[in-house]
């Protein structure tokens, strides 16, 4: 009967030594690796500038006039500064 008991408490002892230490192959010192995982950059496109449409006329007497249509009207604005300076014709209305 002693026999049997001795048996039990060994393996309860072997048993339990298994589960509470780290695995095989495996030593406490070293750490387990870190996966980085990086988000891929998604680059957004930049919009296009508003497109200014440009209506050129000459008249008989060597001067220029011009018409300007687009959706954005700052930006309408500068083409008009930018023409009258280069080009010296209209004046506001």
């Amino acid at each position: 009967m002693k026999a049997i008991w001795i048996i039990c408490v060994m393996v309860l002892i072997t048993g339990c030594g298994r589960c509470s230490s780290s695995p095989p192959g495996k030593s406490e010192g070293t750490p387990a690796p870190k996966v980085i995982v990086e988000k891929e950059k998604v680059e957004k496109e930049q919009p296009l500038p508003p497109e200014v449409k440009i209506r050129l006329k000459r008249d008989g007497k060597e001067s220029y006039s011009w018409e300007l249509s687009g959706t954005d009207a700052d930006q309408i604005l500068k083409v008009n500064e930018k023409m009258r300076k280069q080009l010296g014709g209209e004046k506001t209305r």
